[in-house]
């Protein structure tokens, strides 16, 4: 699934979304019907739920889900899911076209660069680059046999043969490098080394990113170095399905018997939609850590915190109309003095937004910043 805000932009007309006129030529070209199968869940923006659409039973219903600007789920649980209502997790999908548009003039590749797309999906994306770039300078990589088969079918049924490759997309694929972009259709957590490697310096990397926060992402351009490292800053806040090899393994439950420490706390808390500030700029300072939020029937909110390096949680409970708010710690690790420092962080700079975040990555890790690389938050 991937997701956005509204984009901004006036849309061409006959077109639903906005295309930047370098690529309109290829979305007038290579509609996104082409590549979709008969089957498919179309994604409620509103309700945040999904839909069956089935072709051969409602052709106009399916064509209108095609061409609106949602996100349409391809596949649920890995392909394990059978039938027509929806599975448990989607795992592939067709993208919101206004995002596919943005992300391909974020890209910003040119006639001439070779492309190394990771995750190829429907082949929707991969079709939209060979027709600027060319067959030629187009790799395309996916971990699911099935959706790569699928992919390679659909490309060639519409006259496109970008390189189709099956395979860990965390390799990248050594035999074409370097390449002079990457770009990736899944949410990370890490970036691959190889990656970087497989960039020529001065190349780009076009990913969503985030942490185990939170559920969601923000699309980073980072620029390789000749010394290794790749540095840039994030675009805008996203949601995508995550890479298999990087998905949200929760921690289990502490053993019983440890000391429950209670306190209480004065700060309120931040707003966690999906693409509030605040998440992303947590998880960027909190790291290893996830949260919940649990609503209760009287209208109180507790904030739940896990640690995924060692057997600690925090639950503080926030209530409309009073001023402290009860925290309970359990573990080693005392998660609330952390995020109670991370939620200092934030207000002392301003509440960032995305945009004022950063990220660099070198052979040792990632870090974080605010503003200018020279900051690390």
């Amino acid at each position: 699934m991937t997701l956005a805000p509204e984009q901004e932009g006036r849309p061409a007309p006959g077109r639903s979304f906005p295309v930047a006129d370098a690529w309109a030529p290829a979305f007038d070209a290579v509609p996104r019907s082409l590549f979709l199968p008969d089957l498919v869940w179309a994604h409620d923006m509103a309700t945040g739920k999904s839909r069956p659409v089935d072709r051969t039973a409602d052709e106009a219903c399916w064509l209108a889900a095609a061409a609106a600007d949602i996100p349409i789920v391809t596949q649920w649980d890995d392909g394990e899911h059978q039938g027509a209502e929806p599975g448990t997790v989607p795992t592939s999908s067709a993208s919101m076209p206004s995002l596919v548009a943005s992300m391909l003039d974020d890209l910003k590749a040119e006639p001439g660069m070779r492309v190394l797309e990771q995750g190829t999906g429907t082949g929707w994306n991969a079709a939209l680059l060979a027709h600027r770039l060319g067959d030629a300078n187009v790799t395309t990589v996916e971990i699911d046999p099935q959706v790569s088969a699928q992919a390679r079918t659909a490309l060639a049924r519409v006259g496109y043969r970008p390189l189709v490759v099956c395979g860990d997309g965390a390799l990248g694929f050594p035999p074409g490098a370097p390449f002079d972009r990457i770009t990736a259709t899944y949410g990370l957590r890490e970036i691959p080394r190889a990656w970087i490697a497989q960039t020529r310096p001065g190349g780009v990397i076009l990913a969503p990113f985030g942490t185990h926060y939170s559920n969601a992402d923000a699309l980073v351009r980072l620029t390789v170095q000749g010394d290794g490292t790749a540095s840039g800053p994030f675009l805008k806040p996203v949601e995508f399905m995550k890479m298999r090899s990087q998905r949200l393994l929760w921690p289990e439950n502490p053993p019983d018997g440890g000391t429950v420490a209670e306190s209480t706390t004065t700060a309120v808390l931040p707003s966690h939609g999906k693409f509030d500030p605040f998440p992303l700029a947590a998880g960027l300072r909190l790291r290893d850590v996830v949260h919940a939020v649990q609503p209760h029937q009287d209208g109180a909110r507790t904030l739940w915190l896990y640690s995924l390096t060692a057997p600690a949680w925090s639950a503080t409970t926030f209530r409309a109309g009073e001023d402290e708010h009860l925290v309970r710690q359990y573990g080693g690790r005392r998660l609330w003095e952390e995020f109670e420092r991370t939620l200092t962080w934030w207000h002392d700079t301003g509440e960032p937004e995305v945009e004022r975040l950063g990220l660099t990555v070198t052979p040792h890790g990632w870090h974080a910043w605010l503003d200018d690389p020279a900051q690390a938050i």
